[in-house]
């Protein structure tokens, strides 16, 4: 199949293009280059033959002249929440026009879409909410796992209102012009190639801390660390799109919840322990207790319907995630150490 990928430099873009390229696909990226490290990873797609289009996905001019592809995998976004607080314009352009350039060449072309989505579509009061507040100096327990039915109605971070809005853009399209989609709600994704930075995952950013030795807080929610969130490696995420692409004929115009569920749920003292013990390197860890209006206490997705129809499962938890992006900083500290 010819598939296009947008954000294909990107962490989650180039893994997917390697990965599907190894399974006989015809691979092409779109990306502008504009993040530190999407050069790293350029390189990785020249070696093996894949062709990026150094485009801007907000220009539709760029995207028409694109020759046709039979599916796109929309994977291009400005994830990190904070910085939607302050580059509007860039995470409303890049997210939500992007996917709207990227729809249109779809209907013109009848390429099937997957769109990667975001567990931040869901509204950050609710989320709140399902946590007993009493108990979060010693533990962060919620009531319930989120899935395809949990409300989104409330607010939730501009770049998550660009989310649920290229969502609705997606399903519109399909209902008009009998396009054929996947959406993928993706909760923390992390493995090699996600750079150690705060604005790339906070997986990777813990490790890169403590493999360099440097400092780190605990931010929020009495600065204690009992922030929970499942994390789901890069190689179960591909496993299961090169599945979706197989049975997309079949099985489309769906939106699906995708994390790690409780095999790799974990918290940020519990991350602490699993870095130290890998790294063999302890670091101190500060405590800021004031927690931003996007930070959310709880995230465990349930697995449960994507399981079901395509008889996928998370293999790898949070040692092996931790350990993978460990041995790829060991093994390139040189080359990463420019991105910083």
């Amino acid at each position: 199949m010819k598939i296009l990928i947008t954000g294909g430099c990107g962490f989650v873009g180039t893994n997917l293009c390697l990965y599907l390229n190894d399974r006989g696909h015809k691979i092409y990226s779109l990306d502008n280059l504009s993040r530190k490290g999407s050069k790293y990873n350029l390189n990785l797609l020249k070696k093996n033959k894949i062709k990026n289009y150094r485009f801007d996905i907000a220009n539709f001019k760029n995207i028409e002249i694109l020759p046709k592809f039979d599916l796109i995998i929309d994977c291009c976004a400005e994830a990190a929440v904070e910085i939607s607080k302050k580059e509007i314009d860039l995470v409303f352009n890049t997210n939500l026009i992007g996917t709207f350039n990227i729809l249109k060449k779809a209907k013109a072309d009848k390429s099937k879409i997957i769109f990667l989505s975001t567990s931040r579509v869901y509204p950050i009061k609710m989320l709140n909410n399902l946590i007993n507040k009493n108990n979060i100096k010693y533990k962060i327990v919620s009531r319930k796992k989120i899935n395809e039915h949990t409300s989104t109605n409330g607010p939730k971070s501009i770049y998550g209102f660009t989310k649920i809005s290229s969502e609705m853009l997606i399903e519109e399209f399909a209902y008009q012009f009998n396009l054929k989609y996947i959406v993928n709600r993706c909760g923390v994704i992390s493995g090699p190639l996600q750079f150690g930075k705060q604005d790339q995952g906070f997986v990777s950013l813990w490790i890169w801390k403590h493999f360099n030795k440097l400092k780190l807080n605990y931010i929020g929610f009495g600065g204690f660390g009992n922030q929970v969130r499942d994390v789901l490696h890069i190689d179960d995420l591909c496993s299961l799109i090169n599945i979706q692409i197989n049975k997309i004929n079949k099985i489309h115009n769906k939106f699906f919840t995708v994390g790690g569920s409780n095999h790799s749920k974990v918290s940020l003292r519990e991350l602490t322990k699993i870095c130290q013990k890998i790294t063999g390197n302890f670091i101190k860890i500060g405590k800021i207790k004031k927690t931003s209006n996007y930070d959310i206490p709880y995230y465990v997705t349930d697995n449960s319907k994507i399981k079901k129809i395509y008889n996928w499962k998370v293999k790898k938890n949070i040692h092996d995630i931790v350990n993978d992006i460990y041995n790829w900083f060991v093994k390139d500290k040189k080359v990463i150490n420019k991105y910083f």
